[in-house]
């Protein structure tokens, strides 16, 4: 895999390859992918997802943008027999969402495959976390203290919106909708948890064990009352 790295920081325009994830944590389990990250500059040179598929692994190869405004794209890919998640990303931006979340403002944004979608100050924990393996050292941001309260308040707010509308729901017997919502109201909370902690929320991974709100899991695969269930999760996200 040493190999891999070593050729991906060799495209024009990367800065810098980085370990993120599991792996980098030393947490891996052995079905566990790698994930990378390319930091590049579009001032001076921007990424052209061309050289990735250059290299000639198998996999999808998507365009910058092509993901959002957050998580700009990336690539799936498979290397040697094992998964490896390349994500593109452009300091220049990054350094402009470090001052917003020095002032404390950040954006929630969709994001598929998130139920409750994507803080924009993600990026900066991937920064905080993991190790470069090639190239420039980069900045690893803490959480500033003006984040953590209006992070820490804005997902409380998503959460109670959320509750509120899964108590309509139970009230209709409508419940996939209502479990719906639960799980949104969940990782809201959870999300709110961990910002008020200072910690950085990468991913929906293990939110709710890391916020103590593990047990959802079990109240949910029962078959309780609809509305009964909307209680009993609003008293533990509380």
């Amino acid at each position: 895999m040493e190999s891999f790295f070593a050729q991906l920081a060799t495209l024009p325009g990367v800065l810098a390859v980085k370990l993120g994830g599991s792996r980098a944590r030393g947490e891996e389990r052995p079905d566990s992918d790698w994930d990378v990250g390319l930091y590049y500059r579009e001032s001076l040179r921007a990424l052209d997802p061309a050289d990735l598929r250059a290299l000639g692994q198998p996999g999808e190869v998507v365009e910058i943008g092509d993901w959002g405004p957050v998580m700009n794209g990336g690539a799936w890919l498979q290397v040697d027999g094992q998964r490896v998640d390349v994500l593109y990303r452009d300091l220049d931006a990054i350094e402009q969402r470090i001052a917003e979340a020095q002032r404390g403002h950040f954006d929630i944004l969709h994001l598929p495959g998130y139920l409750a979608n994507v803080p924009t100050y993600m990026v900066l924990g991937e920064l905080a976390h993991g190790r470069v393996l090639h190239g420039i050292e980069l900045p690893r941001p803490e959480f500033p203290p003006a984040l953590r309260e209006r992070a820490a308040r804005r997902w409380r707010s998503e959460a109670d919106f959320a509750l509120m509308y899964a108590g309509t729901y139970a009230t209709r017997a409508a419940r996939a909708e209502c479990l719906a919502m639960l799980t949104r109201a969940a990782l809201a909370a959870a999300h709110s948890r961990l910002a008020a902690r200072g910690e950085w929320a990468l991913n929906e991974k293990r939110l709710l064990v890391r916020a103590g709100l593990g047990e959802l899991g079990e109240m949910f695969a029962g078959a309780v009352d609809l509305v009964e269930l909307c209680a009993r999760v609003r008293a533990l996200c509380a």
